[in-house]
C-alpha cells in the first residue's frame, strides 16, 4: 500500500512525538485502519517532509513518531501567481487543486465585471478556508513541499493595478501574440490573470494592459476559466521552469 502523506499545521522535527490531529486520525486510523508502527510521511507546508509511524493507537486517538527528514526539491523555480477570478460550482475548487498540481505558487481570488458570485462576509470567510482546504489536499497528492497559499478575493482592477512581477499576462483568446516569444522573467516571477466564464470585458482587458500586462492566446481554441490555469502553468514550466 501507498504510504499516506498527511499534512500536519504543526512544527516538526526529527526525535519528537506528538498527537496526530483528529481529522488526521479519522482518516489514518478509521478510513485507511492502519495501526501501530505503519509509516507516515508528515509535512507542514514549511519545505520538505518527515519519514513518520503511527504508535500508541487507541480507540479515539493516537500518536506520531517523527523520524527523519526528506528535502524535497520539486518546487518549479517560477514563482506564478494565479489571479483567478471567481466562478461559478466546482469550477473554482477545479481550477485551485489543478493549479497546486501544476506548481503554483499564491492563488488571487478575484471579483470581475462579469463574476457572477456573491459572497457576503460569513460565506467569503468559510470559502476562504476551502479553498485553502482543497491547496492543502492537493499538495499532499502531488508530494510538493509547500502549499500555496489562497487570498481573500478582491477586485479584478484593485489586482492588477498594484501587481509589481516583472512579467504579467492576461489569458486573452482574441491576443495572436504566442507565450513563446515572451523572455524569461528576470526575477523568477510571473503573474496570470484569467478571466471568469463569460471572459473578461475590453474594459478589463485595456486596465489590465495599462498595468504592464500582455494579452496572450494558447492556440486557436478557447479554454474553459478552469481549464486555463493548468494549461499555462504548463506551458510557463516547460518554456521557463522545470518540465522537460
Amino acid at each position: 500500500m501507498r504510504i499516506p502523506r498527511i499534512y500536519v499545521d504543526l512544527p516538526l522535527q526529527e526525535s519528537s512525538v506528538f498527537d496526530l490531529p483528529q481529522a488526521s486520525f479519522q482518516h489514518v486510523c478509521k478510513v485507511l485502519r492502519l495501526k501501530n508502527d505503519y509509516s507516515l510521511i508528515l509535512f507542514n507546508g514549511q519545505g520538505g517532509q518527515y519519514q513518520a509511524k503511527l504508535i500508541n493507537v487507541e480507540k479515539r486517538s493516537a500518536q506520531v513518531e517523527v523520524l527523519n527528514y526528506q528535502a524535497l526539491e520539486n518546487e518549479s523555480p517560477i514563482k506564478v501567481t494565479l489571479g483567478q477570478t471567481l466562478s461559478r460550482g466546482e469550477r473554482m475548487d477545479y481550477a485551485i487543486q489543478k493549479a497546486v498540481e501544476a506548481g503554483v505558487h499564491r492563488i488571487q481570488p478575484l471579483f470581475s465585471e462579469r463574476c457572477e458570485v456573491k459572497l457576503n462576509t460569513e460565506r467569503l470567510d468559510k470559502k476562504i478556508q476551502h479553498w485553502q482546504q482543497i491547496a492543502i489536499s492537493a499538495a499532499e497528492q502531488s508530494g510538493r513541499g509547500h502549499v500555496p497559499e489562497v487570498l481573500s478575493p478582491i477586485n479584478l482592477l484593485d489586482w492588477t493595478s498594484n501587481c509589481k512581477d516583472m512579467l504579467k499576462i492576461t489569458m486573452h483568446h482574441h491576443s495572436a501574440k504566442p507565450i513563446s516569444e515572451m523572455s524569461e522573467p528576470e526575477d523568477k516571477a510571473v503573474s496570470v490573470l484569467i478571466g471568469p466564464e463569460g471572459g473578461l470585458t475590453e474594459s478589463e482587458v485595456e486596465a489590465s494592459i495599462q498595468h504592464g500586462f500582455q494579452p496572450v492566446a494558447l492556440g486557436s481554441r478557447v479554454l474553459r476559466t478552469e481549464t486555463a490555469p493548468v494549461v499555462i502553468l504548463t506551458c510557463i514550466n516547460l518554456l521557463w521552469g522545470d518540465i522537460h
